[in-house]
């Protein structure tokens, strides 16, 4: 049997991801769909104890972020990403701050690291682009079931349509999560972060002479849009304040996103990798 041929393919081209996961603006996306994601205490706890997310930060986000284009413009290597992800995690255990043992591969805790992925684009899209419309909620969470399934996901351990996710949601977020040590740093606006080493030598030399005037700035920016593109109902449970002063700067923010990035020639709007995937597929 070809494991090839038996693989779970990724989202179709052209579909909503296609034009949504690579999109630059996704990346203002990813602070909010972590801090939900550790507010879970069994994630929180994986994370705290077996993350490098304090003491290399870019590199871990490096590779989450190429991880997550390969899940969509990935092809056949995205059902192999979606296995190596799985190693990885077979030896994250321990106990989380509540005492209960977890494992990072137990089923509710894997697919809500990955559930979180839908409401966050849901609700971003209503101030970084056009909201969706009803055909595009639903075709988008489809297509966020088959992202789950090259991840390993079963059917049986995600709600199988957009009615069955929010009671689902709303139960998790009401009954498991909560402002974890993690929660807390990633929004604390005082959290040192080490320098970027990502790019040309002359960049990260440049980055690292400003960055301790950059970073208490970078700092504040990211707890905005962690909060602002998060949910209300999930600020809500883990007890973040959100002003109308600070809805409406998002809002001013979003509509400035909105008019320069579609703006952008494809090659500077798209992430390398999606770029690629979408120049090859229109041969």
């Amino acid at each position: 049997m070809n494991t090839v041929d038996n693989d779970p393919k990724p989202p179709p081209v052209g579909g909503v991801l296609w034009s949504l996961a690579g999109d630059i603006r996704m990346l203002l996306t990813l602070p909010a769909a972590l801090t939900m994601q550790v507010a879970h205490p069994a994630v929180g706890a994986g994370v705290d104890e077996h993350s490098v997310f304090r003491t290399d930060p870019w590199g871990r986000g490096e590779r989450s972020l190429t991880s997550l284009q390969l899940w969509v413009y990935g092809g056949e290597g995205a059902a192999a990403e979606g296995r190596r992800l799985r190693r990885l995690h077979k030896t994250i255990q321990g106990t989380d701050a509540h005492g209960r043992k977890y494992h990072a591969l137990t089923p509710a805790y894997y697919a809500w690291v990955h559930a979180t992925g839908f409401p966050v684009f849901r609700h971003a899209q209503q101030y970084l682009g056009r909201p969706f419309t009803e055909a595009q909620e639903r075709q988008l969470y489809a297509e966020w079931l088959q992202v789950g399934r090259v991840l390993g996901i079963h059917d049986r351990d995600m709600p199988q349509s957009v009615e069955e996710f929010w009671p689902y949601y709303r139960k998790v977020l009401d009954n498991e999560c909560e402002a974890t040590v993690v929660v807390r740093e990633l929004l604390a606006p005082d959290q040192p972060v080490p320098a970027p080493d990502r790019g040309p030598r002359w960049l990260r030399l440049l980055l690292r002479a400003a960055w301790p005037w950059l970073c208490p700035r970078f700092t504040r920016v990211r707890r905005f849009l962690s909060i602002g593109l998060m949910p209300p109902d999930a600020r809500e449970a883990l007890g973040l304040e959100w002003t109308d002063a600070q809805e409406r700067r998002l809002r001013r923010f979003g509509r400035v996103v909105r008019a320069v990035v579609p703006a952008l020639p494809e090659r500077l709007r798209f992430m390398p990798l999606a770029c690629r995937a979408r120049r090859a597929a229109r041969g």
